[in-house]
Protein backbone atom coordinates (compact mmCIF):
# COMPACT_ATOMS: atom_id res chain seq x y z
CA UNK A 1 0.00 0.00 0.00
CA UNK A 2 1.07 3.39 -0.60
CA UNK A 3 1.76 5.60 2.72
CA UNK A 4 3.78 8.91 4.38
CA UNK A 5 6.32 7.47 6.01
CA UNK A 6 8.50 9.25 8.44
CA UNK A 7 12.11 7.69 8.56
CA UNK A 8 13.63 9.58 11.77
CA UNK A 9 12.80 12.36 13.97
CA UNK A 10 13.41 15.66 12.62
CA UNK A 11 12.29 19.25 12.95
CA UNK A 12 9.82 19.86 9.57
CA UNK A 13 11.23 17.00 8.54
CA UNK A 14 9.34 15.71 5.33
CA UNK A 15 7.47 13.03 5.05
CA UNK A 16 8.72 10.32 2.07
CA UNK A 17 5.44 8.55 -0.12
CA UNK A 18 6.75 5.18 0.05
CA UNK A 19 5.27 1.49 -0.85
CA UNK A 20 4.96 -0.30 2.44
CA UNK A 21 3.34 -3.89 3.37
CA UNK A 22 -0.25 -3.59 4.09
CA UNK A 23 0.02 -3.80 8.60
CA UNK A 24 -0.58 -6.99 9.56
CA UNK A 25 -3.91 -7.62 11.67
CA UNK A 26 -4.62 -8.47 15.24
CA UNK A 27 -7.43 -10.60 16.74
CA UNK A 28 -9.39 -7.43 17.90
CA UNK A 29 -8.45 -5.15 15.44
CA UNK A 30 -10.76 -4.05 12.00
CA UNK A 31 -8.60 -3.27 8.79
CA UNK A 32 -9.97 0.14 7.33
CA UNK A 33 -9.47 1.09 3.53
CA UNK A 34 -8.68 4.76 4.62
CA UNK A 35 -11.09 7.06 2.21
CA UNK A 36 -10.31 10.29 4.30
CA UNK A 37 -7.53 11.74 7.15
CA UNK A 38 -7.77 14.55 9.76
CA UNK A 39 -4.23 16.43 10.21
CA UNK A 40 -3.86 16.98 13.60
CA UNK A 41 -1.28 19.48 15.55
CA UNK A 42 -0.05 16.12 17.50
CA UNK A 43 1.45 14.69 13.83
CA UNK A 44 4.08 17.40 13.95
CA UNK A 45 4.81 16.94 17.45
CA UNK A 46 5.56 13.21 17.35
CA UNK A 47 7.71 14.20 13.97
CA UNK A 48 9.71 16.38 15.58
CA UNK A 49 10.20 14.34 18.30
CA UNK A 50 8.15 15.96 20.86
CA UNK A 51 6.66 13.03 22.40
CA UNK A 52 9.71 10.55 22.02
CA UNK A 53 10.20 9.77 26.28
CA UNK A 54 6.17 8.98 26.00
CA UNK A 55 5.23 7.60 22.96
CA UNK A 56 8.81 5.98 21.73
CA UNK A 57 7.60 4.67 17.89
CA UNK A 58 10.12 2.28 16.10
CA UNK A 59 10.58 3.71 12.32
CA UNK A 60 9.94 3.92 9.87
CA UNK A 61 6.81 5.45 11.28
CA UNK A 62 3.38 6.42 9.63
CA UNK A 63 1.69 8.81 10.92
CA UNK A 64 -2.04 9.86 11.33
CA UNK A 65 -4.60 9.89 14.37
CA UNK A 66 -7.82 10.35 12.50
CA UNK A 67 -9.61 8.15 10.08
CA UNK A 68 -12.80 7.93 8.04
CA UNK A 69 -13.16 4.70 5.42
CA UNK A 70 -14.72 1.41 5.11
CA UNK A 71 -13.66 -1.92 7.04
CA UNK A 72 -11.97 -3.79 4.38
CA UNK A 73 -11.42 -6.82 7.02
CA UNK A 74 -11.98 -8.12 10.79
CA UNK A 75 -10.44 -9.96 13.00
CA UNK A 76 -11.67 -13.38 14.22
CA UNK A 77 -12.75 -11.69 17.77
CA UNK A 78 -14.89 -8.61 16.21
CA UNK A 79 -18.18 -8.90 16.55
CA UNK A 80 -19.64 -5.09 15.98
CA UNK A 81 -18.09 -4.44 12.59
CA UNK A 82 -18.41 -6.54 8.73
CA UNK A 83 -16.67 -5.58 5.78
CA UNK A 84 -18.45 -2.49 3.95
CA UNK A 85 -19.46 -0.94 6.80
CA UNK A 86 -18.91 2.88 7.05
CA UNK A 87 -17.05 3.81 9.84
CA UNK A 88 -14.05 6.26 11.69
CA UNK A 89 -12.02 6.79 14.59
CA UNK A 90 -9.41 8.17 16.09
CA UNK A 91 -6.71 4.96 16.21
CA UNK A 92 -4.63 4.24 19.37
CA UNK A 93 -1.44 5.28 20.52
CA UNK A 94 1.18 2.69 18.95
CA UNK A 95 -1.05 1.91 15.90
CA UNK A 96 -1.22 5.40 14.56
CA UNK A 97 -0.97 5.39 10.34
CA UNK A 98 -3.87 7.10 9.13
CA UNK A 99 -2.09 8.96 6.08
CA UNK A 100 -2.12 5.41 4.30
CA UNK A 101 -4.11 3.56 2.20
CA UNK A 102 -4.96 0.91 5.11
CA UNK A 103 -4.93 1.32 8.95
CA UNK A 104 -5.61 -1.15 11.32
CA UNK A 105 -8.15 -0.57 13.95
CA UNK A 106 -8.94 -1.50 17.60
CA UNK A 107 -12.59 -3.00 17.10
CA UNK A 108 -13.21 -0.63 20.67
CA UNK A 109 -11.76 2.57 19.27
CA UNK A 110 -14.08 1.78 16.28
CA UNK A 111 -17.77 3.72 15.41
CA UNK A 112 -20.07 3.93 12.33
CA UNK A 113 -19.26 6.79 10.53
CA UNK A 114 -22.12 9.79 10.87
CA UNK A 115 -24.67 8.83 8.46
CA UNK A 116 -24.86 12.66 7.26
CA UNK A 117 -21.54 13.33 7.05
CA UNK A 118 -19.52 12.92 4.25
CA UNK A 119 -16.71 10.95 4.98
CA UNK A 120 -13.59 14.02 4.69
CA UNK A 121 -16.17 15.78 7.03
CA UNK A 122 -16.29 12.52 9.33
CA UNK A 123 -12.37 12.36 9.23
CA UNK A 124 -12.22 15.89 10.82
CA UNK A 125 -13.91 14.92 14.14
CA UNK A 126 -12.53 12.30 15.99
CA UNK A 127 -9.49 13.26 17.96
CA UNK A 128 -10.78 16.81 18.59
CA UNK A 129 -14.28 15.59 19.32
CA UNK A 130 -13.08 13.26 21.93
CA UNK A 131 -10.70 15.20 23.60
CA UNK A 132 -13.60 18.23 23.94
CA UNK A 133 -15.85 15.26 25.33
CA UNK A 134 -13.23 14.06 27.34
CA UNK A 135 -12.19 17.60 28.85
CA UNK A 136 -15.58 18.84 29.31
CA UNK A 137 -18.09 16.00 30.06
CA UNK A 138 -15.43 13.25 31.67
CA UNK A 139 -12.73 15.50 33.19
CA UNK A 140 -15.14 18.90 34.47
CA UNK A 141 -18.44 17.27 34.58
CA UNK A 142 -19.23 20.58 32.64
CA UNK A 143 -23.18 21.36 34.47
CA UNK A 144 -26.22 23.74 32.92
CA UNK A 145 -25.78 27.43 34.02
CA UNK A 146 -21.78 26.72 34.80
CA UNK A 147 -19.04 29.02 32.81
CA UNK A 148 -16.20 27.90 30.93
CA UNK A 149 -13.47 29.24 28.86
CA UNK A 150 -12.36 27.88 25.92
CA UNK A 151 -9.32 28.74 24.34
CA UNK A 152 -8.68 29.05 20.46
CA UNK A 153 -11.94 29.08 19.64
CA UNK A 154 -11.91 28.96 15.94
CA UNK A 155 -9.00 25.99 15.97
CA UNK A 156 -10.09 22.53 15.31
CA UNK A 157 -10.83 21.13 19.72
CA UNK A 158 -11.99 24.73 20.24
CA UNK A 159 -15.07 24.67 17.16
CA UNK A 160 -16.39 21.17 18.44
CA UNK A 161 -16.03 22.13 22.10
CA UNK A 162 -17.95 25.47 22.23
CA UNK A 163 -20.42 23.78 20.31
CA UNK A 164 -20.61 20.63 23.13
CA UNK A 165 -20.73 23.00 25.78
CA UNK A 166 -23.43 25.09 24.59
CA UNK A 167 -25.41 21.90 24.40
CA UNK A 168 -24.77 20.85 27.66
CA UNK A 169 -26.22 24.65 28.78
CA UNK A 170 -22.91 25.94 29.81
CA UNK A 171 -22.16 30.40 29.21
CA UNK A 172 -19.35 29.99 26.46
CA UNK A 173 -16.11 32.55 26.19
CA UNK A 174 -13.54 31.92 23.94
CA UNK A 175 -10.61 33.45 22.29
CA UNK A 176 -10.14 34.18 18.39
CA UNK A 177 -9.24 36.54 16.03
CA UNK A 178 -11.49 39.49 14.67
CA UNK A 179 -11.73 37.79 11.65
CA UNK A 180 -13.05 34.50 13.49
CA UNK A 181 -15.46 36.36 15.45
CA UNK A 182 -18.82 35.68 13.15
CA UNK A 183 -17.51 31.94 13.12
CA UNK A 184 -17.32 31.25 16.48
CA UNK A 185 -20.37 33.41 17.73
CA UNK A 186 -22.09 30.81 15.39
CA UNK A 187 -20.96 27.83 16.97
CA UNK A 188 -22.47 29.05 19.86
CA UNK A 189 -20.12 31.29 21.95
CA UNK A 190 -21.42 33.72 24.19
CA UNK A 191 -18.18 36.52 25.39
CA UNK A 192 -15.65 36.24 22.22
CA UNK A 193 -12.51 38.13 23.34
CA UNK A 194 -10.01 39.04 20.34
CA UNK A 195 -6.92 38.28 21.42
CA UNK A 196 -4.59 40.81 19.52
CA UNK A 197 -6.71 43.50 21.07
CA UNK A 198 -8.02 42.45 24.53
CA UNK A 199 -6.24 40.57 27.59
CA UNK A 200 -8.71 37.67 28.44
CA UNK A 201 -8.16 38.33 32.28
CA UNK A 202 -9.25 41.57 32.55
CA UNK A 203 -12.38 40.39 30.62
CA UNK A 204 -13.59 37.10 32.50
CA UNK A 205 -13.73 36.56 36.20
CA UNK A 206 -15.32 33.81 38.17
CA UNK A 207 -14.85 31.05 35.31
CA UNK A 208 -15.80 27.26 36.31
CA UNK A 209 -13.81 25.52 34.02
CA UNK A 210 -10.93 26.79 31.51
CA UNK A 211 -9.80 24.34 28.59
CA UNK A 212 -6.73 26.01 28.05
CA UNK A 213 -4.45 24.41 24.77
CA UNK A 214 -2.57 27.56 24.47
CA UNK A 215 1.52 28.31 26.08
CA UNK A 216 2.83 28.50 29.61
CA UNK A 217 1.69 32.46 30.22
CA UNK A 218 -1.79 31.82 29.43
CA UNK A 219 -1.90 28.95 31.77
CA UNK A 220 -0.99 31.07 34.47
CA UNK A 221 -3.21 33.93 33.38
CA UNK A 222 -5.82 31.12 33.31
CA UNK A 223 -5.81 30.49 37.16
CA UNK A 224 -6.87 34.38 37.57
CA UNK A 225 -9.77 33.86 35.50
CA UNK A 226 -10.90 30.95 37.73
CA UNK A 227 -13.27 30.74 40.87
CA UNK A 228 -12.64 28.55 43.99
CA UNK A 229 -13.34 25.36 42.82
CA UNK A 230 -12.26 25.59 39.65
CA UNK A 231 -11.11 23.07 37.17
CA UNK A 232 -8.39 24.31 34.70
CA UNK A 233 -7.84 21.20 32.13
CA UNK A 234 -4.96 21.63 29.95
CA UNK A 235 -4.32 19.55 26.52
CA UNK A 236 -1.42 21.49 25.71
CA UNK A 237 0.63 20.39 28.72
CA UNK A 238 2.57 20.13 31.60
CA UNK A 239 2.01 16.67 31.82
CA UNK A 240 1.60 15.15 35.83
CA UNK A 241 2.18 12.35 37.82
CA UNK A 242 -0.91 11.34 37.45
CA UNK A 243 -0.73 11.30 33.88
CA UNK A 244 2.45 9.36 34.42
CA UNK A 245 0.85 6.66 36.03
CA UNK A 246 -2.03 6.33 33.93
CA UNK A 247 0.32 5.72 30.72
CA UNK A 248 2.59 3.03 33.46
CA UNK A 249 5.99 5.71 32.72
CA UNK A 250 9.18 4.31 34.05
CA UNK A 251 10.03 5.95 37.53
CA UNK A 252 12.51 8.55 35.54
CA UNK A 253 9.56 10.06 33.68
CA UNK A 254 7.27 10.40 36.21
CA UNK A 255 10.21 12.33 38.14
CA UNK A 256 10.48 14.30 35.48
CA UNK A 257 6.76 15.05 34.68
CA UNK A 258 6.41 15.81 38.63
CA UNK A 259 9.48 18.78 37.91
CA UNK A 260 7.69 20.03 35.14
CA UNK A 261 3.92 20.68 36.63
CA UNK A 262 5.61 21.41 40.32
CA UNK A 263 4.89 25.14 39.53
CA UNK A 264 1.12 24.96 38.23
CA UNK A 265 0.17 22.33 40.48
CA UNK A 266 1.32 24.41 43.31
CA UNK A 267 -0.24 27.64 42.41
CA UNK A 268 -3.62 25.96 40.98
CA UNK A 269 -3.56 24.46 45.26
CA UNK A 270 -2.87 27.61 46.57
CA UNK A 271 -5.90 29.13 44.56
CA UNK A 272 -8.21 26.00 45.77
CA UNK A 273 -8.28 25.18 42.02
CA UNK A 274 -8.14 21.59 40.57
CA UNK A 275 -5.13 21.38 37.74
CA UNK A 276 -5.53 18.29 35.39
CA UNK A 277 -3.96 17.53 32.10
CA UNK A 278 -5.43 15.97 29.52
CA UNK A 279 -3.93 13.06 26.66
CA UNK A 280 -6.66 12.39 24.75
CA UNK A 281 -7.73 8.33 24.42
CA UNK A 282 -9.30 6.67 21.32
CA UNK A 283 -12.93 5.39 22.67
CA UNK A 284 -15.54 4.13 20.53
CA UNK A 285 -17.92 4.49 22.98
CA UNK A 286 -17.48 8.16 23.51
CA UNK A 287 -17.36 8.33 19.20
CA UNK A 288 -21.05 6.35 19.00
CA UNK A 289 -22.64 9.40 21.82
CA UNK A 290 -20.72 12.22 19.83
CA UNK A 291 -22.44 10.48 16.30
CA UNK A 292 -25.28 10.91 17.41
CA UNK A 293 -25.18 14.50 18.17
CA UNK A 294 -24.03 14.96 14.63
CA UNK A 295 -27.06 12.99 13.46
CA UNK A 296 -29.63 15.07 15.69
CA UNK A 297 -27.67 18.32 14.38
CA UNK A 298 -26.89 19.13 17.61
CA UNK A 299 -23.12 20.06 16.46
CA UNK A 300 -21.47 20.44 12.78
CA UNK A 301 -18.22 19.72 11.18
CA UNK A 302 -16.48 23.06 10.36
CA UNK A 303 -13.29 22.80 7.69
CA UNK A 304 -11.08 24.85 6.74
CA UNK A 305 -9.72 22.63 3.55
CA UNK A 306 -9.44 19.03 2.15
CA UNK A 307 -5.98 18.45 0.29
CA UNK A 308 -5.12 15.28 -2.01
CA UNK A 309 -2.96 12.52 -0.50
CA UNK A 310 0.29 13.96 -2.59
CA UNK A 311 -0.43 17.66 -0.33
CA UNK A 312 -0.10 15.46 3.12
CA UNK A 313 3.38 17.28 4.13
CA UNK A 314 2.01 20.92 2.98
CA UNK A 315 -1.04 19.86 4.89
CA UNK A 316 1.27 19.33 8.03
CA UNK A 317 2.94 22.62 7.56
CA UNK A 318 -0.65 24.66 7.02
CA UNK A 319 -1.84 23.55 10.34
CA UNK A 320 1.33 23.63 12.58
CA UNK A 321 1.20 27.58 11.09
CA UNK A 322 -1.93 27.85 13.38
CA UNK A 323 -4.64 29.47 11.13
CA UNK A 324 -6.65 26.93 10.04
CA UNK A 325 -10.28 27.62 10.78
CA UNK A 326 -11.50 23.93 12.07
CA UNK A 327 -9.81 21.00 10.50
CA UNK A 328 -7.82 20.22 7.43
CA UNK A 329 -8.54 16.73 5.80
CA UNK A 330 -6.15 14.47 3.82
CA UNK A 331 -8.25 12.85 0.97
CA UNK A 332 -7.16 9.41 0.11
CA UNK A 333 -9.67 8.02 -1.55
Amino acid sequence: MEAFVLERYGKERALKLADVPTPELREDEVLVEVHAAGVNLIDSKIRDGEFKLILPYKFPLVLGHDVAGVVAKVGPRVRKFKPGDEVYARVDDFRIGTFAEFVPVKEASLALKPKNLAMEEAASVPLVALTAWQALVESANLKKGQKVFIQAGSGGVGTFAIQLAKHLGATVATTTSAGNLELVKGLGADVVIDYKTQDFEQVLRDYDVVLNSQDGKTLEKSLRVLKAGGKLISISGPPTPAFGNEIGAPGFIRLVLRLLSSGIRRRAKARNVLYSFLFMKANGSQLREITRLFEAGVVRPVLDRVVPFEQTNEAMAYVEAGRAKGKVVIKVR
